[in-house]
């Protein structure tokens, strides 16, 4: 789901990057330097120059590709700020002004800046996480961890496939040039050129979430269909209905189709679609399977959340994302859930899932919580049956829709006892184990093709 423009082999190495000294939303001075300085900077900050030289390479090309990706997708512009990338191990990589260079790091720099990772069949580079290994544990590549696979034989590539998959490669000798922010004044009917074609393809990959907005030819041609597409668009995401792609339209866009992108990917990886052990267990390990489904649908939007296993567990991991998401909302970062924290989750994940159509959102096996639901309860177990019963409204006509919420209400028993009549169950308009396990069995034949 990566944006495929005609003719775009590789990103272009920018001349220079602008880094904010501080996380994002800090007040801090921003520095615009060479782009090859910046890297020899954060290789300098983040690596030994005593490393194992496949070691060295395999770190620079991630860093490489980490800055790349937020000056390519425009990840900080796109929400207003403006900077590229920031100096915050929290959200991107090491900087340190005015700091010297390793002459050992100096050098490889100089060879491969312009090499990325990418992965198979896309352009944009790779937001290839990295974290020590020791102190910190990520979603990416363990720089110490890369130092015993280089002393076993690894090489760079090899080093990189063990961390990121089988299905990256290194983009070579990519052309150095000069950027500047893509908007470049209003799109409207009649325009015609590369920035057409640009936001045609962006909102068709937004189309995938959100099947209101209509596919089109990405054919540069600002006709009367990208003008419905684009009055859709900006009445979904609450921006002024004039069918004109504005700035802030355009970066509406953009950040929209960043985070489509993102979710598309953890969805294919498998990492909302966990397989579960189905022995019965109580509610406090469904209630942290909807903690973990909720982490990693924010981890698409917010950069500094790492994805999460579902695994029912608050393990490691979780705590370590909880931590990151309390961060992010400036709560205090205690890794536990409390009333604070979970109205926070919740209201931030409504504001996002209620943009979503049910199809768009891939729902693991949630296990069946122990306990009958029925009218008045209020849990997470029944925003989880709202969920599946949300989407089986959308490929059975005999369910009716439901508001997607925490409490069993009329409306819940009308499209539960709908559910059991179409399935021949007891009609009794509460869920308990058998018309649980059977919601959620039909919801994977219909999802993904599976029981």
């Amino acid at each position: 789901m990566s944006i495929q423009i005609p003719g775009l082999t590789y990103v272009a190495i920018p001349e220079n990057i602008t880094v904010h000294l501080g996380p994002p939303n800090a007040e801090a001075e921003n520095i615009t330097l060479n782009f090859i300085d910046y890297v020899k900077n954060v290789a300098s900050s983040e690596l030994y120059p005593t490393w194992p030289e496949s070691t060295l390479r395999a770190n620079i090309h991630a860093i490489v590709s980490v800055a790349l990706n937020r000056v390519f997708t425009e990840w900080y512009r796109t929400r207003g700020y403006n900077f590229d990338i920031t100096n915050s191990t929290a959200y991107d990589q090491a900087f340190v002004p005015n700091r010297g260079f390793y002459d050992t790091i100096s050098v490889i720099v100089d060879e491969i800046f312009d090499e990325y990772i990418v992965r198979e069949g896309r352009v944009e580079p790779l937001f290839a996480q990295f974290c020590d290994g020791r102190i910190s544990q990520c979603d990416g590549m363990y720089q110490w961890g890369s130092v015993d696979l280089a002393s076993q034989g690894y090489s760079p590539i090899e080093i990189l496939q063990y961390y990121y998959g089988n299905d990256i490669t290194i983009l070579t000798n990519a052309p150095v040039g000069s950027y500047e922010e893509t908007f470049h004044g209003n799109l409207q009917v009649g325009d015609t050129g590369s920035y057409v074609q640009l936001a045609q393809l962006m909102l068709n990959t937004i189309s995938t979430n959100f099947p209101a907005l209509t596919r089109q030819p990405a054919d540069a041609y600002f006709g009367p269909l990208m003008e419905s597409v684009v009055e859709m668009f900006q009445g979904i995401f609450k921006l002024p209905v004039t069918g004109i792609i504005d700035k802030g339209t355009w970066y509406a866009i953009r950040n929209v189709h960043n985070a489509v992108t993102k979710l598309a990917e953890l969805t294919s990886s498998g990492l909302l679609i966990s397989n579960l052990p189905e022995e019965a267990i109580d509610d406090p390990r469904t209630y942290a399977q909807l903690i973990q489904f909720f982490i990693n649908i924010l981890s698409a939007y917010y950069p500094t959340i790492p994805a999460v296993d579902i695994n029912g567990i608050i393990d490691a991991n979780t705590n370590r994302a909880i931590i990151e998401f309390q961060k992010t909302m400036n709560l205090p970062e205690t890794g536990i859930i409390d009333d604070e924290t979970w109205d926070a989750l919740y209201t931030t994940i409504l504001g996002i899932l209620n943009t979503l159509p049910p199809m768009s959102i891939s729902l693991p096996i949630f296990l069946y919580p122990n306990y009958e639901l029925g009218i008045g309860l209020e849990s997470p177990s029944v925003y989880i049956l709202k969920l599946y019963l949300s989407f089986l409204s959308t490929r059975i006509p005999q369910i009716p829709s439901v508001t997607v919420n925490n409490v069993f209400n009329n409306q819940t028993a009308t499209a539960v006892r709908a559910f059991q009549n179409y399935y021949s169950l007891p009609t009794t308009g509460r869920v308990n184990e058998e018309t649980w396990n059977r919601i959620v069995q039909i919801y994977r034949q219909l999802r993904f093709g599976n029981a």
